[in-house]
């Protein structure tokens, strides 16, 4: 799995300019992250910028403010249309489709994704980096229907702020905290898991909050001790929320500290996006989750060898392969 954020998108369009043709001098962007991805393309290349609606108007954004060109044709030579990132190519082959109802006379396009995968070569005029799946990317991870379904998410420092010190009296003041607790980062679409180190006489205040809150969730796991001073002795942060994790179908978990992050992937043989950083913290090659996955992984290639080339020859390979795998654990 791979991490994109916003600091990568940029290096990698400053890093890929030189693939955009020399005579595009109108830059279009598809709602709602290619905006961001063609905003970074015009101000480094100091081109004018549009929406894909605006283009279809003949409306451009110019040194500050938008002017209406009654026929963008007798204006630029050629349109970039960009989209930050896509599988198929689907999403700018409809944004094409949509320049046919334009009102105004189009200049030439050409098609731009910042991010692709290995399928979308030729489908898309220019691909920037190729990133094949699983990839996640900072701007939509909590925006995005496929990631969220199969996502858990801690809640205090993702969904809302973290408790000062003095609002984490496990009295009064908390209470008050779980009723008020300003949000951060609330998911657009429905969550496999909220897992969280709250404690569970906490429950009906936090299912309050996030049912005020419009925040759909599947299950919400809490640690069952009866008071935060026997939380902060026990010390279980990470390993209550990598226990579940580690058990359950989900393939990402979203944490806001960098190293609770690191404990839960390491615990759980599963990646965490940490929130600090962001960072996308993997799990150690020889927890015992991933040496499951590994020995799954071997199991499933001989399977499919011992269908293309015989038994014979999967049984040479897995002997060389165990003999390679002695070999390097020696010299670790």
């Amino acid at each position: 799995m791979q991490l994109k954020t916003y600091n990568d998108l940029q290096k990698d369009i400053v890093g890929n300019l030189w693939k955009i043709p020399n005579d595009v001098d109108l830059i279009v962007g598809i709602p709602r992250s290619g905006i961001l991805a063609a905003s970074f393309i015009a101000l480094s290349l100091n081109l004018p910028l549009v929406d894909l609606d605006g283009f279809c108007a003949g409306r451009v954004f110019e040194t500050g403010t938008t002017r209406r060109r009654g026929n963008a044709s007798k204006h630029y030579r050629r349109a970039l249309i960009v989209d930050d990132s896509s599988r198929t190519g689907e999403a700018l082959a409809k944004a094409v489709e949509k320049l046919d109802t334009a009102s105004v006379d189009l200049p030439p396009i050409t098609t731009c994704v910042v991010y692709g995968t290995s399928s979308i070569r030729g489908r898309v005029d220019v691909v920037m980096e190729i990133i094949d799946k699983p990839r996640i990317f900072e701007w939509n991870v909590l925006h995005h229907p496929g990631i969220l379904k199969d996502a858990c998410l801690d809640i205090d420092g993702v969904l809302c702020h973290d408790p000062s010190y003095a609002e984490n009296d496990d009295g009064p003041a908390y209470l008050d905290f779980l009723q008020q607790a300003r949000p951060l980062y609330l998911p657009s679409h429905p969550i496999k898991a909220l897992v969280t180190s709250r404690l569970e006489k906490y429950r009906p205040e936090t299912e309050e909050w996030l049912r005020r809150h419009g925040v759909v969730y599947e299950q919400l796991i809490m640690l069952d001790l009866p008071s935060a001073a026997e939380r902060r002795q026990a010390g279980v942060h990470g390993s209550h929320k990598a226990a579940y994790y580690r058990t359950s179908s989900a393939r990402l978990f979203v944490e806001s500290e960098l190293h609770q992050a690191n404990e839960i992937a390491r615990m759980s043989g599963k990646p965490v996006l940490s929130i600090e950083g962001p960072r996308l913290c993997l799990p150690n090659g020889f927890s015992p989750q991933a040496l499951k996955q590994r020995i799954t992984n071997v199991r499933l290639l001989a399977r499919w060898l011992r269908g293309c080339i015989g038994d014979k020859w999967v049984d040479r390979l897995r002997v060389v392969y165990m003999r390679l795998s002695r070999a390097k654990s020696k010299k670790l």
